[in-house]
């Protein structure tokens, strides 16, 4: 077992990464403070799993499980309410531990419930997908979406502690797996351009799910983001550089409707988008645009929006990503590889110019 920490003082907190975490009872048990836990997942990862998370609590005074259901589109205030329902039907305290046992969606929907339950309560972050373990377990980030955009209702709430078991991502469907190595390749393309040169190298190991590999990569991974959340924990400068390809990304999600497109898959268009704005500026090749494109197509991601979106549309849903400031999108691009800037000068002009020639 590898362990990391992201530091934020007195809100530090460990990040363990290693196989069968999910069969160790003392790790787990030692970070849930008091006797009420809620257990939350989702009907695929609870029959997978859920039984040996509840051996690895240990016995407590009061616990409650909340299973939902599984998909993007559940990611709402509506299931939110539901996991509020029942920690108040059940006479929860401020002292109870929320867990969240699950991918992306589970995370973040936990997390947020976990904010806002009397003002705050602890939680802990247990992922078992890929995207979850390297990108929306680590760094504090919460929220449910809204038909009108992405992540758009939440609050940074950092969790008590992170355990990723290795071992859950040998039950990853395939495309879902995929998904996840879209964040991975996002870390090596926005501050570590050595770790973009080994996913290179070492992709048919990465899709071969060999365990040493798999470690190697997730580690890097949340090394990366562990580092930019600690210099900026709420997004106020360069933590927006996690964001490369997730404007463009966001906005397909919302057109297609949340669930058509996985995010990984919408982020590794937008990342493409991205990179072809970045060369359209002069500021990277063309050949770094192409060969990030066939390394994201020999994972079996796509490269292109959807067909059928069209200019107007991107920038219209762009245009309410909660990454406006002050009116003016702010965009995550290449300076070259393994160096990523913000920008907020990109003009519609500019946009319209990029997505009518893709």
């Amino acid at each position: 077992m590898h362990t990391l920490h992201v530091e934020l003082g007195e809100r530090s907190y460990p990040i363990y990464i290693g196989r069968d975490l999910l069969r160790d009872p003392r790790l787990i048990a030692s970070h849930i403070p008091g006797s009420q836990v809620v257990l939350v997942s989702n009907d695929t990862v609870a029959p997978l799993y859920l039984d040996r998370l509840r051996e690895a609590v240990g016995e407590r005074r009061l616990l409650t499980e909340v299973i939902l259901p599984d998909g993007e589109r559940y990611k709402s205030l509506q299931q939110l309410e539901y996991i509020f329902d029942r920690i108040l039907a059940d006479r929860h305290s401020r002292s109870t531990t929320l867990v969240a046992l699950g991918g992306g969606v589970i995370g973040d929907i936990t997390g947020f419930a976990a904010a806002c339950y009397q003002r705050g309560v602890e939680f802990l972050q247990v992922p078992t997908t890929l995207l979850a373990q390297v990108d929306s377990s680590v760094g504090g980030k919460t929220a449910v979406n809204h038909t009108l955009g992405k992540n758009m209702i939440g609050a940074f709430h950092q969790p008590r502690a992170v355990f990723i078991d290795i071992n859950t991502l040998h039950s990853l469907p395939a495309r879902e797996f995929a998904a996840g190595l879209a964040e991975v390749v996002k870390y090596g393309l926005i501050c570590d351009a050595p770790f973009y040169q080994w996913l290179q190298d070492n992709m048919a190991r990465l899709l071969a799910r060999e365990e040493a590999a798999l470690a190697e990569a997730v580690e890097r991974s949340c090394a990366n983001k562990a580092r930019v959340v600690a210099d900026d924990e709420r997004e106020a400068g360069m933590r927006a550089i996690l964001n490369l390809g997730h404007t463009f990304g966001h906005a397909i999600e919302t057109a297609q409707g949340y669930g058509e497109w996985l995010h990984g898959e919408a982020i590794a268009a937008g990342m493409v988008l991205a990179l072809q704005l970045s060369a359209q500026r002069g500021w990277i090749a063309g050949e770094e645009v192409a060969a990030l494109e066939e390394l994201l197509s020999g994972m079996g991601l796509p490269v292109a929006p959807p067909e059928g979106m069209h200019a107007d549309q991107f920038i219209d849903l762009m245009s309410r990503d909660k990454k406006v400031l002050d009116g003016r999108l702010r965009l995550v691009l290449l300076q070259e590889i393994g160096q990523a800037c913000i920008v907020d000068d990109a003009g519609e002009d500019e946009l319209r110019a990029l997505l009518e020639r893709v």
